[in-house]
Protein backbone atom coordinates (compact mmCIF):
# COMPACT_ATOMS: atom_id res chain seq x y z
CA UNK A 1 0.00 0.00 0.00
CA UNK A 2 2.92 2.55 1.04
CA UNK A 3 4.81 1.39 -2.69
CA UNK A 4 1.24 2.72 -4.55
CA UNK A 5 1.07 5.61 -2.32
CA UNK A 6 4.75 6.78 -2.99
CA UNK A 7 3.78 6.11 -6.78
CA UNK A 8 0.27 8.47 -7.29
CA UNK A 9 2.75 11.53 -5.11
CA UNK A 10 5.75 10.62 -7.25
CA UNK A 11 3.22 10.63 -10.47
CA UNK A 12 1.37 13.65 -8.99
CA UNK A 13 4.06 15.68 -8.40
CA UNK A 14 5.64 14.89 -12.17
CA UNK A 15 2.25 15.93 -13.51
CA UNK A 16 2.48 19.35 -12.14
CA UNK A 17 6.24 19.45 -13.04
CA UNK A 18 5.60 18.30 -16.79
CA UNK A 19 2.21 20.80 -16.91
CA UNK A 20 3.49 23.77 -14.88
CA UNK A 21 0.74 24.46 -13.02
CA UNK A 22 2.95 25.84 -10.17
CA UNK A 23 6.73 26.26 -10.01
CA UNK A 24 8.10 22.94 -10.53
CA UNK A 25 10.40 23.88 -7.05
CA UNK A 26 7.37 23.97 -4.99
CA UNK A 27 6.17 21.03 -6.92
CA UNK A 28 9.30 18.91 -6.28
CA UNK A 29 9.44 19.91 -2.17
CA UNK A 30 5.95 19.92 -2.02
CA UNK A 31 6.37 16.25 -2.99
CA UNK A 32 9.52 15.57 -1.06
CA UNK A 33 7.26 16.83 1.74
CA UNK A 34 4.40 14.72 1.49
CA UNK A 35 6.64 11.62 0.65
CA UNK A 36 7.78 12.46 4.12
CA UNK A 37 4.36 12.63 6.27
CA UNK A 38 3.20 9.47 4.57
CA UNK A 39 6.24 7.13 5.74
CA UNK A 40 7.55 6.63 2.31
CA UNK A 41 10.92 8.33 3.27
CA UNK A 42 12.08 9.01 6.64
CA UNK A 43 14.83 11.18 7.87
CA UNK A 44 16.89 8.51 8.03
CA UNK A 45 16.43 7.42 4.12
CA UNK A 46 15.74 11.02 2.91
CA UNK A 47 19.06 12.49 4.82
CA UNK A 48 21.61 9.60 5.58
CA UNK A 49 21.32 7.14 3.28
CA UNK A 50 23.02 7.18 -0.24
CA UNK A 51 20.57 4.78 -1.90
CA UNK A 52 17.38 6.50 -1.36
CA UNK A 53 18.28 10.06 -0.15
CA UNK A 54 19.49 12.77 -1.01
CA UNK A 55 22.55 13.15 -2.94
CA UNK A 56 24.72 15.46 -0.95
CA UNK A 57 27.97 14.86 -3.55
CA UNK A 58 26.20 16.21 -6.16
CA UNK A 59 24.47 18.95 -4.50
CA UNK A 60 28.14 19.99 -3.05
CA UNK A 61 30.10 19.64 -6.52
CA UNK A 62 27.09 21.77 -7.86
CA UNK A 63 27.88 24.48 -5.58
CA UNK A 64 31.50 24.18 -5.17
CA UNK A 65 31.08 24.64 -9.01
CA UNK A 66 28.70 27.49 -9.24
CA UNK A 67 31.39 29.86 -6.38
CA UNK A 68 34.13 28.81 -9.19
CA UNK A 69 31.99 30.45 -12.11
CA UNK A 70 30.25 33.11 -10.30
CA UNK A 71 34.10 34.17 -9.64
CA UNK A 72 35.38 33.79 -13.48
CA UNK A 73 32.11 35.86 -14.52
CA UNK A 74 33.27 38.66 -13.02
CA UNK A 75 36.91 38.89 -14.82
CA UNK A 76 35.60 39.19 -18.02
CA UNK A 77 36.56 35.14 -19.21
CA UNK A 78 32.91 34.50 -20.32
CA UNK A 79 33.05 38.00 -22.53
CA UNK A 80 36.33 36.76 -24.09
CA UNK A 81 34.95 33.41 -25.05
CA UNK A 82 31.65 34.98 -26.51
CA UNK A 83 33.25 37.02 -28.90
CA UNK A 84 36.08 34.89 -29.84
CA UNK A 85 33.45 31.54 -31.18
CA UNK A 86 30.92 34.62 -32.60
CA UNK A 87 34.15 35.64 -34.32
CA UNK A 88 35.31 32.73 -35.80
CA UNK A 89 31.42 31.47 -36.77
CA UNK A 90 31.64 34.74 -38.88
CA UNK A 91 28.38 35.61 -37.09
CA UNK A 92 26.55 32.60 -38.23
CA UNK A 93 24.25 31.20 -35.36
CA UNK A 94 24.51 27.87 -36.75
CA UNK A 95 28.13 27.95 -36.77
CA UNK A 96 28.17 29.19 -33.53
CA UNK A 97 26.24 26.55 -31.74
CA UNK A 98 28.01 23.77 -33.36
CA UNK A 99 30.88 25.38 -32.07
CA UNK A 100 29.63 25.43 -28.51
CA UNK A 101 28.53 21.68 -28.65
CA UNK A 102 31.27 20.43 -29.80
CA UNK A 103 32.97 22.14 -27.08
CA UNK A 104 30.64 21.03 -24.27
CA UNK A 105 30.76 17.55 -25.63
CA UNK A 106 34.55 17.77 -25.13
CA UNK A 107 34.65 19.31 -21.97
CA UNK A 108 31.87 16.93 -20.56
CA UNK A 109 34.23 14.05 -21.44
CA UNK A 110 36.89 15.48 -19.22
CA UNK A 111 35.03 17.46 -16.75
CA UNK A 112 31.36 16.11 -15.39
CA UNK A 113 28.29 17.14 -17.44
CA UNK A 114 27.01 19.62 -14.73
CA UNK A 115 30.45 21.45 -14.23
CA UNK A 116 30.51 22.35 -17.81
CA UNK A 117 27.53 23.21 -18.83
CA UNK A 118 27.87 25.73 -15.42
CA UNK A 119 30.73 27.13 -17.95
CA UNK A 120 29.55 27.21 -21.32
CA UNK A 121 26.15 28.50 -20.31
CA UNK A 122 27.08 32.07 -18.82
CA UNK A 123 28.99 31.96 -22.83
CA UNK A 124 26.60 30.51 -24.58
CA UNK A 125 24.00 34.08 -23.10
CA UNK A 126 26.68 36.56 -24.29
CA UNK A 127 27.31 35.30 -27.74
CA UNK A 128 23.46 34.97 -28.22
CA UNK A 129 22.81 38.65 -26.84
CA UNK A 130 25.53 39.67 -29.44
CA UNK A 131 24.27 38.09 -32.15
CA UNK A 132 20.54 38.97 -31.25
CA UNK A 133 19.04 35.25 -31.36
CA UNK A 134 17.36 33.38 -28.49
CA UNK A 135 19.36 31.44 -25.90
CA UNK A 136 16.89 28.41 -25.30
CA UNK A 137 17.78 26.56 -27.96
CA UNK A 138 21.68 26.62 -27.38
CA UNK A 139 21.26 26.15 -23.97
CA UNK A 140 19.22 23.37 -25.18
CA UNK A 141 21.59 21.96 -27.46
CA UNK A 142 24.25 22.40 -25.03
CA UNK A 143 22.60 20.38 -22.33
CA UNK A 144 22.58 17.05 -24.63
CA UNK A 145 25.94 17.53 -26.04
CA UNK A 146 26.98 17.31 -22.59
CA UNK A 147 24.81 13.97 -21.23
CA UNK A 148 26.48 12.46 -25.09
CA UNK A 149 30.17 13.89 -24.74
CA UNK A 150 29.88 12.40 -20.59
CA UNK A 151 28.94 8.90 -22.21
CA UNK A 152 32.44 8.47 -22.96
CA UNK A 153 34.36 8.53 -20.22
CA UNK A 154 34.43 7.37 -16.22
CA UNK A 155 34.16 11.28 -15.26
CA UNK A 156 31.73 12.45 -18.01
CA UNK A 157 28.76 11.52 -16.14
CA UNK A 158 28.09 10.49 -12.41
CA UNK A 159 26.40 7.25 -13.32
CA UNK A 160 30.00 6.12 -14.82
CA UNK A 161 31.14 6.70 -11.66
CA UNK A 162 28.53 4.51 -9.99
CA UNK A 163 28.75 1.81 -12.49
CA UNK A 164 32.70 1.76 -12.62
CA UNK A 165 33.16 1.53 -8.67
CA UNK A 166 30.24 -2.01 -8.87
CA UNK A 167 31.60 -3.59 -11.84
CA UNK A 168 35.38 -2.37 -11.11
CA UNK A 169 35.63 -1.13 -15.20
CA UNK A 170 38.56 1.60 -15.22
CA UNK A 171 38.58 4.98 -17.38
CA UNK A 172 40.30 3.18 -20.11
CA UNK A 173 37.90 0.71 -20.19
CA UNK A 174 35.06 3.50 -20.58
CA UNK A 175 37.15 5.22 -23.59
CA UNK A 176 38.07 2.39 -25.74
CA UNK A 177 34.31 0.90 -25.12
CA UNK A 178 32.15 3.87 -25.73
CA UNK A 179 34.46 6.83 -26.96
CA UNK A 180 33.87 5.51 -30.76
CA UNK A 181 30.49 5.58 -30.46
CA UNK A 182 30.24 9.48 -28.93
CA UNK A 183 32.01 10.31 -31.58
CA UNK A 184 29.34 8.94 -33.89
CA UNK A 185 26.76 10.51 -31.89
CA UNK A 186 28.37 14.06 -31.99
CA UNK A 187 28.09 13.63 -35.72
CA UNK A 188 24.35 12.69 -35.31
CA UNK A 189 23.70 15.25 -33.21
CA UNK A 190 24.45 17.96 -35.45
CA UNK A 191 23.16 17.27 -38.00
CA UNK A 192 20.17 16.72 -35.58
CA UNK A 193 20.30 20.64 -33.92
CA UNK A 194 20.30 21.90 -37.84
CA UNK A 195 17.05 20.74 -38.07
CA UNK A 196 15.58 20.90 -35.04
CA UNK A 197 16.77 24.20 -33.95
CA UNK A 198 16.83 25.84 -37.56
CA UNK A 199 13.82 28.55 -36.38
CA UNK A 200 17.02 30.05 -34.40
CA UNK A 201 19.47 30.26 -37.11
CA UNK A 202 18.38 34.04 -38.08
CA UNK A 203 21.83 35.89 -39.42
CA UNK A 204 22.18 39.83 -39.13
CA UNK A 205 24.68 40.48 -41.57
CA UNK A 206 24.77 43.94 -39.44
CA UNK A 207 25.82 42.70 -36.26
CA UNK A 208 27.90 39.91 -37.47
CA UNK A 209 30.10 43.35 -38.98
CA UNK A 210 30.02 44.87 -35.45
CA UNK A 211 31.27 41.55 -33.88
CA UNK A 212 33.65 41.85 -36.40
CA UNK A 213 35.33 44.54 -35.36
CA UNK A 214 35.23 43.90 -31.59
CA UNK A 215 38.53 42.77 -30.04
CA UNK A 216 37.83 40.45 -27.33
CA UNK A 217 41.29 40.82 -24.96
CA UNK A 218 39.49 44.35 -24.23
CA UNK A 219 36.53 41.98 -22.32
CA UNK A 220 39.10 40.74 -19.65
CA UNK A 221 38.59 43.04 -16.85
CA UNK A 222 40.48 41.50 -13.84
CA UNK A 223 43.40 39.73 -15.24
CA UNK A 224 45.36 38.74 -11.92
CA UNK A 225 41.93 37.27 -10.79
CA UNK A 226 41.64 35.32 -13.93
CA UNK A 227 44.97 33.83 -13.86
CA UNK A 228 44.08 32.63 -10.41
CA UNK A 229 40.87 31.52 -11.42
CA UNK A 230 41.91 29.57 -14.35
CA UNK A 231 44.75 27.93 -12.32
CA UNK A 232 42.31 26.40 -9.43
CA UNK A 233 39.79 25.67 -12.51
CA UNK A 234 42.59 23.28 -14.03
CA UNK A 235 43.70 22.03 -10.77
CA UNK A 236 40.35 20.89 -9.62
CA UNK A 237 39.98 19.22 -13.66
CA UNK A 238 43.18 17.48 -12.88
CA UNK A 239 42.01 16.52 -9.83
CA UNK A 240 38.56 14.92 -11.81
CA UNK A 241 40.51 13.24 -14.30
CA UNK A 242 42.98 11.70 -11.55
CA UNK A 243 40.43 10.33 -9.37
CA UNK A 244 41.70 6.86 -9.73
CA UNK A 245 44.71 7.67 -8.30
CA UNK A 246 43.80 10.47 -5.94
CA UNK A 247 40.82 8.59 -4.52
CA UNK A 248 39.59 12.11 -4.01
CA UNK A 249 35.56 12.99 -4.53
CA UNK A 250 34.57 15.18 -7.42
CA UNK A 251 32.55 16.86 -4.64
CA UNK A 252 35.32 17.58 -2.26
CA UNK A 253 37.55 19.27 -5.06
CA UNK A 254 34.66 21.29 -6.25
CA UNK A 255 33.65 22.59 -2.96
CA UNK A 256 37.46 23.46 -2.23
CA UNK A 257 38.60 24.42 -5.25
CA UNK A 258 35.72 26.80 -4.96
CA UNK A 259 35.62 28.01 -1.03
CA UNK A 260 39.62 28.32 -2.01
CA UNK A 261 39.35 31.06 -5.00
CA UNK A 262 36.27 32.97 -3.31
CA UNK A 263 38.62 33.45 -0.34
CA UNK A 264 41.66 34.64 -2.57
CA UNK A 265 39.35 37.08 -4.99
CA UNK A 266 38.82 39.92 -2.53
CA UNK A 267 35.16 39.87 -3.62
CA UNK A 268 32.22 40.06 -1.59
CA UNK A 269 31.46 37.31 -0.44
CA UNK A 270 27.79 37.78 -0.23
CA UNK A 271 27.89 39.16 -3.57
CA UNK A 272 29.63 35.90 -5.19
CA UNK A 273 27.10 33.42 -2.76
CA UNK A 274 23.98 35.74 -4.38
CA UNK A 275 25.14 33.90 -7.53
CA UNK A 276 24.29 30.34 -6.95
CA UNK A 277 21.74 28.28 -8.13
CA UNK A 278 19.95 27.88 -4.82
CA UNK A 279 16.33 27.15 -6.57
CA UNK A 280 17.95 24.70 -8.52
CA UNK A 281 20.10 23.02 -5.65
CA UNK A 282 16.54 23.01 -3.74
CA UNK A 283 14.56 21.04 -7.16
CA UNK A 284 17.41 18.00 -7.08
CA UNK A 285 17.02 17.69 -2.97
CA UNK A 286 13.02 17.86 -3.74
CA UNK A 287 13.95 14.69 -6.81
CA UNK A 288 16.25 12.91 -4.70
CA UNK A 289 13.87 12.31 -2.13
CA UNK A 290 10.80 11.38 -4.08
CA UNK A 291 12.71 9.34 -6.51
CA UNK A 292 14.80 8.07 -3.21
CA UNK A 293 11.18 7.23 -1.70
CA UNK A 294 10.55 5.06 -4.79
CA UNK A 295 13.36 3.04 -4.02
CA UNK A 296 12.78 2.85 -0.08
CA UNK A 297 9.08 1.45 -0.92
CA UNK A 298 10.84 -1.27 -3.11
CA UNK A 299 9.06 0.29 -6.75
CA UNK A 300 12.02 1.02 -8.43
CA UNK A 301 13.47 -2.42 -7.58
CA UNK A 302 10.21 -4.62 -9.10
CA UNK A 303 10.03 -2.60 -12.11
CA UNK A 304 13.88 -3.59 -12.78
CA UNK A 305 14.00 -7.37 -11.88
CA UNK A 306 10.53 -7.23 -13.94
CA UNK A 307 12.45 -5.77 -17.06
CA UNK A 308 15.77 -8.40 -16.43
CA UNK A 309 13.68 -11.49 -15.71
CA UNK A 310 11.26 -10.85 -18.94
CA UNK A 311 14.49 -11.52 -21.49
CA UNK A 312 15.48 -14.73 -19.43
CA UNK A 313 19.35 -16.28 -19.87
CA UNK A 314 19.56 -14.35 -23.89
CA UNK A 315 22.70 -11.76 -23.46
CA UNK A 316 21.43 -10.43 -26.55
CA UNK A 317 18.05 -9.99 -25.19
CA UNK A 318 18.86 -8.80 -21.91
CA UNK A 319 21.54 -6.13 -23.54
CA UNK A 320 19.10 -4.79 -25.65
CA UNK A 321 16.02 -4.53 -22.93
CA UNK A 322 18.08 -3.01 -20.41
CA UNK A 323 19.51 -0.43 -23.16
CA UNK A 324 15.63 0.49 -23.91
CA UNK A 325 14.41 0.27 -20.49
CA UNK A 326 17.05 2.36 -18.88
CA UNK A 327 17.00 4.96 -21.54
CA UNK A 328 12.60 4.83 -20.84
CA UNK A 329 13.43 5.18 -17.00
CA UNK A 330 16.02 7.59 -16.95
CA UNK A 331 13.71 9.71 -18.97
CA UNK A 332 11.06 9.79 -16.01
CA UNK A 333 13.66 9.81 -13.19
CA UNK A 334 16.95 11.14 -12.33
CA UNK A 335 19.66 8.98 -13.87
CA UNK A 336 21.59 8.99 -10.99
CA UNK A 337 19.54 7.30 -8.35
CA UNK A 338 18.16 5.39 -10.89
CA UNK A 339 21.72 3.80 -11.84
CA UNK A 340 22.50 3.36 -8.01
CA UNK A 341 19.24 1.67 -7.96
CA UNK A 342 19.99 -0.92 -11.42
CA UNK A 343 23.36 -1.57 -10.66
CA UNK A 344 23.36 -4.19 -7.51
CA UNK A 345 20.55 -6.06 -10.18
CA UNK A 346 23.03 -5.88 -12.97
CA UNK A 347 26.10 -7.44 -10.98
CA UNK A 348 24.03 -10.43 -9.89
CA UNK A 349 22.75 -10.39 -13.21
CA UNK A 350 26.28 -10.40 -14.99
CA UNK A 351 27.51 -12.87 -12.08
CA UNK A 352 24.60 -15.59 -12.07
CA UNK A 353 23.36 -15.49 -15.71
CA UNK A 354 26.35 -14.41 -18.07
CA UNK A 355 29.36 -14.97 -16.50
CA UNK A 356 31.99 -14.39 -18.19
CA UNK A 357 34.31 -11.26 -20.28
CA UNK A 358 31.50 -10.95 -22.49
CA UNK A 359 29.00 -9.83 -19.71
CA UNK A 360 30.55 -6.47 -19.37
CA UNK A 361 28.00 -5.43 -22.14
CA UNK A 362 25.50 -5.28 -19.74
CA UNK A 363 26.93 -2.52 -17.73
CA UNK A 364 27.69 -0.74 -21.31
CA UNK A 365 24.05 -1.19 -22.12
CA UNK A 366 22.73 0.53 -18.27
CA UNK A 367 25.57 3.53 -18.89
CA UNK A 368 23.96 3.96 -22.41
CA UNK A 369 20.55 4.06 -21.78
CA UNK A 370 20.95 5.97 -18.52
CA UNK A 371 22.99 8.81 -20.16
CA UNK A 372 21.66 9.08 -23.27
CA UNK A 373 17.38 8.48 -21.56
CA UNK A 374 18.63 11.14 -19.43
CA UNK A 375 17.94 13.58 -22.70
CA UNK A 376 14.41 12.62 -23.24
CA UNK A 377 13.00 15.14 -20.93
CA UNK A 378 13.80 18.38 -18.91
CA UNK A 379 13.99 16.61 -15.38
CA UNK A 380 15.85 13.31 -16.88
CA UNK A 381 19.90 13.98 -16.15
CA UNK A 382 21.09 17.04 -13.48
CA UNK A 383 22.46 18.66 -16.46
CA UNK A 384 18.69 19.30 -17.99
CA UNK A 385 17.95 21.04 -13.95
CA UNK A 386 20.71 23.09 -14.24
CA UNK A 387 20.05 24.47 -18.00
CA UNK A 388 16.36 25.41 -17.01
CA UNK A 389 17.52 26.90 -13.56
CA UNK A 390 19.81 29.27 -15.43
CA UNK A 391 17.13 29.70 -18.46
CA UNK A 392 14.93 30.96 -16.08
CA UNK A 393 17.43 33.12 -13.89
CA UNK A 394 18.52 34.86 -17.02
CA UNK A 395 14.67 35.66 -18.16
CA UNK A 396 14.28 33.38 -20.90
CA UNK A 397 12.23 30.56 -19.20
CA UNK A 398 13.19 27.16 -20.78
CA UNK A 399 9.73 24.83 -19.78
CA UNK A 400 9.41 21.15 -19.38
CA UNK A 401 7.76 20.87 -22.76
CA UNK A 402 10.35 22.65 -25.03
CA UNK A 403 13.14 20.82 -23.99
CA UNK A 404 11.20 18.00 -24.09
CA UNK A 405 9.78 17.82 -27.63
CA UNK A 406 13.32 18.14 -28.84
CA UNK A 407 14.57 15.17 -25.73
CA UNK A 408 12.48 12.71 -26.87
CA UNK A 409 13.69 12.70 -30.84
CA UNK A 410 17.48 13.13 -29.80
CA UNK A 411 17.11 10.16 -26.84
CA UNK A 412 15.38 8.04 -29.32
CA UNK A 413 17.59 8.36 -32.88
CA UNK A 414 20.80 8.13 -30.00
CA UNK A 415 19.48 5.05 -28.06
CA UNK A 416 18.37 3.47 -31.34
CA UNK A 417 22.04 4.03 -33.05
CA UNK A 418 23.81 2.47 -29.82
CA UNK A 419 21.60 -0.57 -29.56
CA UNK A 420 23.10 -0.97 -33.33
CA UNK A 421 26.57 -0.66 -32.25
CA UNK A 422 26.39 -2.88 -29.06
CA UNK A 423 24.97 -5.11 -31.35
CA UNK A 424 27.68 -4.64 -34.04
CA UNK A 425 30.26 -4.33 -31.85
CA UNK A 426 29.60 -7.16 -29.08
CA UNK A 427 27.51 -9.75 -31.08
CA UNK A 428 27.83 -10.01 -35.16
CA UNK A 429 31.88 -9.13 -34.72
CA UNK A 430 32.52 -9.52 -31.11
Amino acid sequence: MLAWAAVAVFVGAYALIATEKINRVAAALGGACVMLLIGAATPATAFFAEDTGIDWNVLVLLVGMMLVVAVLKRTGAFEYLAIWAAKRARGRPFRVMVILVLVTAVASAVLDNVTTVLLVAPVTLLVCERLGVPFPPFLIAEAMASNIGGTATLVGDPPNIIVASRAGLSYNDFLVNLGPLVLILLVVFVLLCRVLFRGAFRYDAARAARIATLREREAIRDRRLLVIGLVVLVAITAAFVLHPVLHLQPSVVAIVGGLLLVAVSRLDVGEVVADVEWSTLAFFVGLFVMVGSLVHTGVMDTVSHAAIQATGDRLAVSTFVLAGGSAVLSAVVDNIPYVATMSPVVSDLVAAEHAGSGSHVLWWALTIGADLGGNATAVGASANVVVLGLAERSGQRISFWQFTRYGLIVAGVTVLISIGYLWLRYFAFG
